[in-house]
């Protein structure tokens, strides 16, 4: 045992004088000063050798293996690999852009309004986006055959039992009549989807607000004197707005609501048509027989019903000319918001 011991400190020396790179010293390390390597090797034969002869035995394996190793650090500076190092903290260098999302046009434009109205004794009522035709039609005194209920003007769910995408938030009115009395204060949001061809003026799935208010005595004369509030909260005292008879069936009388061309200034242009206006709101008296459906007393109860178009609304604040421009995802436009 003892020979075998020279035997490798010779073979040891030699190797050591041969170590001229990196990889021959990582070679040597392997081949001497690991867990399998020769060394260990040595050690592990002592439980061969006599009781006699193991104090001399380990002490000369001992001596092999500190010389092994302290030869080893000796070259460790001048052929060990480079530990990674972690460059320090360059304070000089220009910080990263942190970008923030915010909320999109139309709901900051939505959260404006029910705010609004929220402020002027409104409270918030909500619906299903899926409606059956009783509420979402016949309810709200569409004839039979009236041509909203065609499918070139309504999403039918296939299959469906009669069920449909709502195209205006006005069911809701009928839930809220069914499960409140009056007198009966709200606004109901929510986005609403229509069969119709998308231009710059209109797409197929948007946005409305529409309002409700029914108690006794309830005149035209509230109904106007609630949206020019509103309108000169919302665009300022300036703007100009008129009412114009137009036709709903669930409303008798019924207005529309309009406001001067942004872009134009009411000389006319595409986007109002050549008209100088633009429509931004649907009015009238709630028809009897929509109180009758919400089962309210029609002859001791009136009231008036509003609807906004959200997005139209949104293009007159903004000033963009494409409502198409809000759902593009154009990172150009919506991060002016």
């Amino acid at each position: 045992m003892i020979n075998e011991i020279k035997k490798l400190r010779e073979e040891i020396d030699f190797h050591l004088k041969e170590i001229a790179s990196a990889d021959l010293f990582e070679q040597f390390k392997l081949s001497y000063l690991v867990k399998k390597g020769k060394i260990q090797e040595l050690f592990d034969k002592m439980k061969t050798v006599t009781p006699d002869e193991k104090p001399l035995v380990g002490k000369e394996l001992n001596l092999l293996r500190k010389f092994a190793e302290e030869e080893i650090n000796k070259l460790k500076d001048k052929f060990a690999k480079p530990e990674t190092h972690v460059p320090e903290l360059d304070l000089t260098l220009p910080g990263r852009k942190s970008y923030h999302g915010s909320y999109h046009p139309v709901l900051q434009i939505l959260d404006e309004m029910v705010e609004i109205f929220v402020l002027m004794g409104f409270s918030v009522a909500e619906g299903p986006d899926i409606e059956d035709g009783f509420h979402n039609f016949d309810a709200l005194n569409f004839a039979a055959d009236h041509p909203a209920r065609d499918m070139q003007d309504t999403f039918f769910i296939k299959n469906g039992n009669n069920l449909l995408l709502r195209t205006h938030t006005s069911p809701v009115q009928i839930r809220v009549m069914k499960s409140q009395k009056p007198p009966i204060r709200c606004i109901m949001p929510g986005r609403v989807y229509r069969n119709e061809a998308i231009n710059a003026r209109s797409l197929a799935e948007f946005h409305q607000i529409e309002g409700l208010y029914i108690d006794k005595n309830v005149s035209f004369a509230q109904l106007k004197g609630t949206l020019m509030e509103f309108s000169r909260k919302m665009y300022g005292e300036n703007s100009k707005f008129r009412f114009r008879p137009s036709y709903f069936p669930f409303t008798e009388p019924s207005a529309e609501l309009d406001i001067s061309c942004f872009l134009c200034g009411g000389k006319g242009c595409r986007i109002c048509k050549h008209q100088g206006w633009l429509e931004i709101a649907g009015c009238g008296m709630v028809h009897p027989n929509v109180l009758h459906s919400g089962e309210i007393n029609h002859e001791e109860y009136s009231g008036f019903a509003f609807g906004f178009g959200i997005e139209r609304v949104a293009l007159l604040r903004t000033g963009i000319e494409d409502i198409r421009l809000f759902y593009e995802n154009d990172k150009r436009v919506l991060e002016q918001f």
